[in-house]
């Protein structure tokens, strides 16, 4: 277990909760710097732990289990809990084909307009959390044609997650986050007979993680 581990399972789990790291420090009856990045190390650089103490009221603000957390911090994307701890809701739904057309996303790349339609689905905390169905067979085998997936734009993104991206000039693709420097992204295709792509960080309007799919 890594430091990195704990903080990222933090990150997810506020952002599953609709929250900043800030947001679920406040919830949890904590200082709302308790998780910023400047707490996550020690004055003389080394990496810092959360206290049990605070992961314990995390829990209990949260209704997350420890075994919830714990698979977090292992490396599960999303508490796999969530569809059966929480109600269904009703979330705006368009085809991948569709998004990359004028009027459906915000400048922050959060859904707008009165085109689409909608989709109940397992609750999400991301309160602009929006339903894509996919078109094509790009995402093949773990993702197929007509198969709905749920979007989360303030969830946390790490290499590996599976992505939506939409670049400045209009292009919208699902794909798999292989590489993410200061500069540019790199995006590979789950179906091998699909290209791989690579952009600037400057011609990507917003990059969002897949949190949850239909199958």
């Amino acid at each position: 277990m890594k430091h990195e581990d704990v903080w990222r399972a933090i990150d997810t789990l506020a952002a599953e909760n609709g929250l900043s790291a800030s947001g679920l420090a406040k919830k949890s009856g904590l200082d709302a710097t308790t998780f910023n990045p400047s707490k996550r190390r020690m004055p003389d650089g080394r990496a810092r732990w959360p206290s049990t103490e605070s992961i314990a009221k995390v829990l209990n603000a949260t209704g997350a289990s420890l075994e919830g957390f714990t698979s977090l911090v292992s490396g599960a994307r999303a508490l796999s809990s969530n569809a059966s701890r929480v109600a269904a809701r009703r979330v705006p739904l368009i085809g991948l084909a569709q998004a990359g057309g004028e009027g459906y996303f915000d400048d922050g790349g959060y859904p707008v307009g009165g085109s689409w339609d909608e989709v109940s689905l397992p609750e999400i905390a991301d309160p602009n959390a929006y339903a894509l169905e996919i078109s094509g067979d790009s995402m093949e085998p773990v993702y197929r044609d007509g198969d709905l997936v749920i979007v989360a734009p303030s969830a946390p993104i790490r290499r590996g997650d599976r992505v939506v991206v939409r670049t400045n000039d209009g292009q919208v693709m699902a794909k798999q986050l292989a590489r993410r420097s200061a500069r540019r992204i790199e995006l590979k295709s789950l179906n091998p007979e699909h290209p791989d792509y690579s952009f600037d960080l400057t011609d990507v309007a917003w990059m969002h993680r897949i949190i949850w799919a239909s199958q």
